[in-house]
């Protein structure tokens, strides 16, 4: 992810400044596309809310995956309050970053709600992630975990 995220900063719920190149290294890192205005995305969050929640707080030792938000909120304010109010503990990129628009472009996105799951490249592991989640929940993550060529210790 150090090359997605080079030479910028992720925020996370609570507004803290993030390295992406920390938080996101030797991690299976699912793009979620999504904003507060939109009803399938306000109806897809809490499933993928519940779905970090047990790979992260629930399994030892922690699950090697990551969510970062990439907004298309008409307003900061709109956007952090979608954070508060639905989003699971994970990061987003900045608002302002003009950057989400050469991710839109890079991962094709023409609709939200959208998760990619990618690999520490960038190269796109599924552009499904919200079906897989639907549809097999939490054992779509192996499949996600081999196709992410990272070291892992995660049973």
């Amino acid at each position: 992810m150090v090359d997605v995220f080079s030479g910028r900063l992720l925020v996370s719920k609570d507004g803290r400044s993030v390295d992406p190149e920390e938080a996101l290294q030797n991690k299976v890192v699912g793009l979620y596309f999504s904003a507060g205005w939109c009803s399938p995305c306000r109806d897809f969050t809490p499933v993928l809310c519940d779905f970090y929640t047990e790979l992260l707080e629930e399994t030892q030792p922690p699950a090697p995956f990551e969510v970062v938000f990439i907004s298309s909120d008409h307003s900061a304010e709109e956007m952090a309050g979608y954070m508060r109010a639905m989003h699971g503990n994970w990061l987003a990129l900045p608002f302002h970053d003009p950057y989400k628009h050469d991710l839109k472009k890079k991962y094709n996105i023409t609709a939200i709600p959208k998760l990619v799951i990618v690999k520490q490249t960038g190269e796109v592991i599924t552009d499904k992630g919200r079906k897989q989640i639907r549809d097999k929940g939490l054992s779509c993550f192996r499949n996600w975990l081999e196709g992410a060529d990272i070291f892992q210790n995660f049973s």
